[in-house]
């Protein structure tokens, strides 16, 4: 863990790799700013998280969701952090119980960016080509679009994995672009992918904070760095994927936005190997998110059918972006 004031107002639990840190900061300046809190007496607390340990294994194979939120969340059950800050993206979608998201800041770019060595777009790339990722979706809507690229597995947080692209063991990365931005790189994306083509992950670009549900001090804080329309969103997603969560072991992308009142979300499942897709689009009065989101999952499950989900790898194997929201 690093270094904390001796008494701390706040004990911020987060991961440790350089994005993690940078989302945990944002929040950090976030809370001070709106509440009578000094910065330099919030405590952040570097846990690390079975997902960070383990990076020689498909997270197909290790579970997916929750490889990067459990040991924290953990450290908040037992009172040893306050709250928790993570990737919307990687949290279960079913929480501990006494535990919530008690504020989401506000959503950075949900897109994703593609990045290759000579500057060659998706659509450019020659036959053959590698294209590394750790997500089901992103392989699945890679190979939806070009059949004829390879995909491989790519782990590791964003600078590993420009490393590796730039030492040629791939020709090509797809990364979120809100972690690119949130580092100040967003200059190494070739192209930044639309999301109608190609849909984020659920929760992608948000950054959520957990918190116990008895700690009313905690909730008050962050209450007042919570941003209600990328809530509301997020509560769709989440909604939409917990549709999905109990048959669905396949790609999923699922991407809300509000506006004047109102909320829309475009869903998505696919095989991984993209030959087959099923998307819709929901709508509904912001007042309604969790109903719009169930309903589109449940369209989704119900005009896939039952055989579009088995024998596919757990869906939960999105995750693992090495703090990448």
């Amino acid at each position: 863990m690093q270094s904390s004031p001796s008494s701390p107002t706040l004990r911020i639990g987060t991961r440790g790799s350089p994005l993690a840190l940078a989302q945990a900061r944002l929040l950090l300046r976030a809370i001070a700013a709106a509440n009578p809190i000094p910065p330099e007496t919030i405590a952040l607390e570097v846990i690390r998280t079975t997902g960070d340990m383990i990076r020689d294994r498909p997270l197909a194979e290790l579970g997916g969701k929750g490889l990067f939120t459990k040991e924290i969340e953990e450290a908040l059950l037992t009172g040893a952090i306050d709250a928790a800050v993570h990737s919307a993206k990687d949290m279960e979608t079913a929480l501990p119980e006494g535990l919530a998201i008690a504020a989401t800041l506000r959503r950075e770019d949900a897109r994703d960016a593609f990045v290759s060595r000579d500057g060659t777009t998706l659509r450019q790339l020659l036959s053959g080509s590698r294209v590394g990722t750790a997500s089901l979706r992103r392989q699945a809507l890679v190979k939806r679009l070009r059949a004829d690229l390879v995909v491989v597995p790519l782990r590791g947080n964003v600078e590993t994995r420009l490393r590796k692209l730039e030492a040629g063991e791939v020709d090509a990365i797809l990364l979120a672009l809100a972690g690119l931005k949130r580092l100040g790189r967003a200059d190494v994306a070739t192209a930044v992918l639309d999301v109608d083509e190609f849909p984020p992950a659920v929760g992608q670009g948000v950054i959520a904070v957990e918190a116990r549900l008895d700690d009313a001090r905690t909730r008050a804080l962050l209450e007042r760095v919570n941003h209600a329309e990328t809530a509301s969103a997020l509560v769709a997603e989440r909604a939409f994927l917990a549709a999905l969560d109990g048959s669905c072991r396949t790609p999923i992308g699922g991407h809300a936005t509000v506006q004047s009142g109102r909320i829309e979300l475009r869903g998505l499942i696919a095989k991984p190997d993209g030959s087959e897709v099923h998307q819709c689009v929901h709508t509904g009065p912001v007042s309604e998110a969790a109903a719009v989101g169930r309903a589109a999952g449940n369209e989704l499950k119900e005009r896939a059918g039952a055989d579009f989900f088995r024998q596919l790898p757990s869906a939960r194997a999105e995750h693992g972006t090495g703090g990448v929201p």
